[in-house]
């Protein structure tokens, strides 16, 4: 009978080590899995994260094992590569950091055991990731089991699959549900018991065969229809031989169908269902990837009381454990592997190898409905050996699993009739218009356009987003970190894309601030900010409660604004968020009235003076904030950023005259703004871009919606981030002498 041990338990860690050990050695550091060696130096800025190799060993006698034919070791995560070690012989090697892969210990077991297992994040041009807006923390960051079981027994080695695939094709009432096992030296004699148990636990079809493969009827089927109804079945079979049961398997799966249709968008058994939801890093402050079930717990938790009903699992295969609260909780999953912002060559089977296991060890999931093949691949482009890759990887999905469909998450630079957006069944875009260039009102029509030229093509947001720390103000503008700006926007991109149907799923980018140890955005170093709940879990922010507004039944009023207490303005912008239609404003126990809004955004003018206590009230919901009246702006809710070469506080700004804080369309309206901006960027360029030539940056054609996406960028924000990519670092004097220069050019008359 299998029997799993879980051998998380006294480890030995070092990062100093530089061969296997042929014994413990008593000066590495005693942990226990999950671990990571990045948890800190992976979120505190710089880009100077350890990468490279962690060695984890542990030693344990045999005769504490189960009585057992076979014994495996199974490792949920390694990241990124690993190679393991039993007594000092080298067993097996893995590459792809975020799947299970298992490994047969049984002929090279002694009676003392010491296994090593190298984990190893370093760089190099065949693993993916290697280029992406995140940390990859090295370490065994999941799960380590042992799996004991029979000579005979259900498999164990095929991708780190689970040995069992179950495919439930559904009629009008009934369902026909096809389980197919895979065995292990399964001899003559022996028989398989499948058997199906509803929710409760009732047998609702069953059969014993010799066979490997079963179809078996349910009657009256009870649907999984996402968050309104997840209901799950489980399929059991147990391999017997004489009566005796020598192995058993289960999984959980659901019955369900559903379509993407190009005009009304997702469709689950036969409904429409519109997919609004949210991307996930899997990463915690302080903890890096190493999870616990309570946190994964906690974020299901938050990200159900959004609202959403759906969740993009970026950009990697994610825990099995979150898998299973997915199909618990009923969110529509978007499963993809981590090929993502730079196409490697040599990368290819590695590619193939980690959608293999991902399709492998998720096929029995009713939660996740399409697999990504790539995100922002196409950054600069797509050759040749790019779309071949993609076709590779498309094909091998609809091989591998007939019941879902492919996606890929293209960057806003990459041209509708890019060739590698045919190959998918589906498409989705990651789009920043309002954030890194452009302005928020871009977005939706750009999705009208794309519909238009493509109405064959579904198409959803796979991404949109923008950064938001404890920075506060009453004018919020693109690219100033506050909170209230995310609110602007989030509000904006709400309204924008929750009206359009067409639209077969939207994904905030992100649930949750996660670890960027690259990033110098914001004033605080190596994350990413973009979340709608920090990074501990600890603080929603308001753009939280604009989408609990909008997707979430569960009456609730919000007040936004509980951190920016110090206002200077006499009179008061106070926005408050709710679902219920009606919202009334206390300031200090007087009403300033009552107020409905369609949109759930309801906005008051507040008089500001002393200090005023806020209470806003919606049905039997209330809610409360504090506002202060102040002479002078209080600077600690400014942005100042850390190692900046310069704040946009400190720049003059003559009145009527062009600056660094100015918008580049501002500038670019302008005849002398335009020469100097096409100087400059000459320059930048090296002397390209003469007449007659295309204009390029980082491999992106600098046309027509390049131009637009910029015009949105202050001249400071665009310069800075243009220097980071083109690996050109502008000094103060620099940065000085072109607000010089724009000082001396007249605003253009606003229309």
């Amino acid at each position: 009978m299998r029997q799993i041990i879980q051998f998380n338990a006294g480890w030995s860690f070092s990062k100093q080590a530089t061969e296997i050990p042929a014994a413990l050695d008593s000066a590495w550091e005693v942990i226990n899995l999950p671990h990571t060696w990045n948890a800190q130096d992976g979120q505190d800025g710089g880009n100077d994260y350890y990468r490279g190799k962690g060695y984890y060993a542990k030693a344990f006698n045999k005769a504490d094992l189960p009585q057992s034919d076979r014994c495996y070791v199974e490792l949920r995560g390694a990241n990124s590569s690993a190679e393991l070690y039993l007594n000092g012989e080298k067993l097996a090697e893995h590459h792809g950091g975020y799947s299970t892969w298992r490994v047969d210990l049984t002929e090279k077991l002694t009676d003392t055991n010491l296994l090593v297992v190298v984990a190893d994040n370093a760089p190099n041009d065949r693993v993916y990731p290697q280029m992406a807006d995140f940390t990859f923390y090295g370490g065994l960051y999941r799960d380590v089991n042992l799996i004991c079981v029979s000579e005979s027994h259900f498999d164990l080695d095929y991708y780190g699959g689970p040995g069992i695939r179950v495919t439930p094709q559904l009629g009008d009432t009934d369902a026909k549900v096809e389980i197919e096992v895979y065995t292990t030296n399964q001899k003559d004699g022996q028989a398989i018991c499948y058997t199906v148990c509803d929710a409760d636990g009732n047998v609702v079809a069953q059969a014993t065969d010799s066979n490997t493969k079963v179809v078996l009827d349910i009657p009256n089927v009870h649907r999984w229809h996402g968050r309104k109804d997840p209901y799950l079945y489980t399929a059991k079979a147990d391999l017997t031989e004489n009566g005796e049961v020598i192995d058993n398997i289960s999984t959980r799966f659901g019955c369900r169908t559903f379509q993407i249709d190009p005009e009304n968008g997702f469709i689950l058994n036969g409904e429409e269902y519109p997919l609004r939801g949210v991307s996930r890093h899997q990463d915690r402050l302080g903890i890096g990837n190493a999870l616990l079930p309570e946190h994964h717990e906690e974020d299901i938790d938050l990200i159900c009381e959004v609202g959403a009903t759906t969740i993009r699992l970026a950009h990697y295969q994610h825990d099995q454990y979150f898998y299973d609260l997915c199909d618990q909780k009923g969110l529509v999953i978007w499963a993809e592997i981590p090929y993502i912002s730079k196409h490697m060559p040599t990368g290819r089977e590695n590619t193939i190898s980690q959608m293999k296991e991902l399709i492998t060890q998720n096929y029995n999931h009713p939660c996740i409905v399409v697999w990504g093949l790539s995100n922002e691949i196409g950054i600069g482009g797509s050759d040749e050996d790019l779309l071949e890759n993609h076709r590779i990887l498309n094909d091998l999905c609809h091989e591998m699993d007939k019941t879902r469909l492919t996606t890929v998450a293209a960057v806003s630079m990459c041209k509708m009739d890019d060739p590698y957006l045919q190959i998918p069944d589906v498409v989705s875009y990651n789009h920043y218009f309002g954030w890194y260039g452009g302005e928020t009102d871009m977005n939706g029509p750009w999705f009208d356009k794309f519909h238009s030229t493509h109405p064959n093509i579904p198409i959803g947001c796979s991404e949109y987003g923008c950064e938001a720390l404890n920075w506060h103000t009453s004018d919020p503008m693109q690219g100033d970190y506050t909170e209230e700006y995310q609110s602007y926007y989030h509000e904006e991109l709400i309204k924008q894309f929750f009206c359009r149907k067409y639209m077969w799923a939207t994904h905030v980018w992100n649930m949750f601030d996660f670890g960027a140890d690259a990033r110098s955005e914001g004033g605080e170093n190596g994350q990413n900010h973009k979340g709608l709940v920090t990074m501990d879990r600890k603080y929603k922010k308001d753009s939280f409660y604009a989408y609990k507004a909008w997707l979430s039944d569960d009456p609730f009023v919000h007040l936004c604004g509980k951190r920016y207490v110090d206002r200077v303005e006499e009179v008061t912008k106070v926005t408050v968020y709710s679902n219920l239609p009606e919202v009334e404003l206390f300031a200090n126990g007087v009403s300033l009235g009552k107020k409905t809004a369609e949109d759930h955004f309801f906005y008051f003018d507040v008089p500001n003076a002393g200090e005023t206590k806020l209470e806003a009230v919606a049905g039997d919901c209330k809610d409360e904030s504090l506002i202060r009246k102040v002479d002078t702006f209080n600077e600690d809710y400014r942005l100042k950023e850390k190692g900046a070469i310069i704040n946009w506080f400190d720049i003059d700004m003559p009145e009527g005259r062009l600056s660094l804080n100015d918008k580049m369309s501002d500038v670019l309206a302008t005849t002398k703004g335009k020469l100097l901006f096409m100087s400059l960027v000459k320059k930048m360029m090296g002397g390209k871009g003469k007449k007659g030539k295309k204009m390029e940056a980082m491999g992106f054609e600098i046309g027509p919606e390049m131009m637009s996406m910029m015009g949105g960028f202050t001249v400071l924000r665009l310069f800075t981030l243009m220097g980071g990519m083109m690996d050109m670092n502008f000094t103060k004097e620099q940065l000085l002498e072109l607000n010089a220069k724009l000082n001396k050019i007249k605003k253009p008359k606003k229309k």
